[in-house]
């Protein structure tokens, strides 16, 4: 199992990286219900809703990485 310190790290890192393609995800975060379940878990990051712009923004960040 995954501790919320480990959830909390990724998504730091995450947003880091996002960050510096200029991607802002206003609703990045962890899914606290995950951590409220009685069965372990993996905990569950959420993205979060995004207008187009950012959705494209992520898809160019996205491609140019796999290039």
């Amino acid at each position: 199992m995954h501790s919320p310190a480990e959830a909390d790290a990724c998504v730091e890192e995450l947003r880091a990286a996002l960050a510096a393609h200029g991607i802002t995800l206003p609703s990045l975060g962890i899914d606290l219900p995950a951590f409220a379940s009685r069965c372990p878990t993996r905990p569950l990051i959420v993205l979060g809703n995004c207008n187009l712009r950012t959705a494209a923004a992520l898809t160019a960040a996205l491609r140019k990485g796999a290039a």
